[in-house]
């Protein structure tokens, strides 16, 4: 749902992705096909918060932007084409349903979230999509791609005038309004349910939990609780933490476990977990070392070394063109400069990271997605 000149508007679960499918269709063909005619590798993807489109290549760049600007702005759907759509990505959501992880982490949504419609797949349900019809792709693309509501990211070895120009030729000139987001009634900051266990075709229990932040709403107070989230969890659970290291010699944990914090749809969670025989055991040993830290306090030496190796890491990134585009497009949404993160890590201090690992990793505050094998 969202607002647009004072009017509330509903739309079904699902459009955004569907729009994203149909948004390559020109009048002359598939924008996929020209560019990679003409060697770029281009792609898109629609997440909770955002759909971007982009591209890598290493010539013609100027004739692929073009390109890019042209079909982001030029929506072109027919009946037709949107009838045949709906049956694609019907079958690509009966796929992700069956997949492990997608329920995994959709049933850890439902744990933490009552009613913020971030609990949803980004995909819809067959019966959502159905009532997708070129009127309703029409709408939503004359609200959501305008200029106010969209950014452009270049990373490269380019002229920004250039860049800037083909802009202003192939965008829309007026700016638009930009819709106001409704996100449902306040969640509490406690998950809404325990844990959700689903069984499946696994070999071996997969696990995910997660916790519920507050997130800062802009600027510069969220790129500190990012950085501050970050190295928490780098400090927890990296592969060169002390917990990490237990947990897998213990064999509770193996090379599968991974962690990430997540800001989306008005929301922001930190999400953890991986394989393991012994689920229960992971938690109560997560319990027991957040009931240390409590009582002793984090080890400075550890956090330094949490706090340098996630400053190395962010210097990688910006070896990556595409890794530097995401995260400037990131930085624009959330309204703050992400390269400012270089010199705000060497301001977080180790009572920042404990308070905040305090604060959130409390046992109520934690939810539980397992998926489980079927029993013979």
């Amino acid at each position: 749902r969202f607002k647009l000149a004072g009017e509330w508007i509903d739309t079904p679960a699902g459009v955004a992705h569907f729009l994203e499918h149909k948004m390559f269709d020109m009048p002359d063909g598939n924008a996929l096909n020209v560019l990679s005619s003409r060697g770029a590798s281009p792609n898109a993807f629609t997440s909770s918060e955002i759909t971007a489109y982009h591209f890598e290549s290493t010539t013609m760049f100027d004739e692929n932007l073009r390109t890019l600007l042209s079909f982001v702005s030029t929506p072109y759907f027919t009946a037709e084409s949107v009838q045949k759509e709906q049956g694609i990505i019907g079958q690509e959501i009966k796929m992700v349903e069956d997949n492990p992880g997608y329920v995994l982490y959709y049933n850890l949504l439902k744990c933490l979230f009552a009613s913020n419609p971030v609990r949803d797949s980004v995909a819809g349900t067959i019966e959502s999509i159905a009532e997708i019809t070129h009127e309703t792709l029409y709408h939503c693309h004359k609200v959501f791609y305008n200029p106010s509501n969209m950014t452009l990211a270049v990373v490269g070895n380019v002229d920004p005038e250039k860049v800037i120009a083909a802009a202003r030729e192939l965008l829309p000139s007026e700016p638009g309004e930009v819709p106001e987001s409704d996100y449902n009634e306040k969640d509490t900051a406690a998950p809404f349910q325990s844990t959700i266990t689903t069984a499946m075709e696994v070999s071996a229990p997969q696990f995910l939990f997660g916790t519920k932040l507050i997130p800062e709403k802009k600027g510069a107070a969220r790129l500190k609780q990012m950085l501050t989230g970050q190295i928490a969890l780098r400090l927890l659970f990296g592969s060169s933490s002390p917990f990490y290291t237990r947990l897998y010699a213990e064999g509770l944990i193996n090379g599968s476990f991974d962690y990430e914090l997540d800001y989306t749809a008005g929301t922001a969670m930190m999400l953890a977990g991986g394989e393991s025989r012994n689920v229960d055991g992971v938690m109560n040993a997560l319990n027991a070392e957040i009931a240390r830290i409590a009582s002793e306090g984090l080890n400075k030496t550890l956090f330094e070394n949490a706090r340098k190796s996630f400053f190395g890491s962010q210097l990688r990134i910006l070896g990556s063109f595409s890794a530097v585009a995401q995260t400037l497009v990131d930085g624009v949404f959330a309204e703050c400069r992400p390269l400012d993160a270089f010199d705000e890590i060497n301001r977080i201090e180790l009572a920042d990271v404990q308070s905040f690992i305090l604060q959130y990793f409390a046992k109520e505050k934690l939810a539980l997605s397992v998926v489980s094998p079927l029993e013979r």
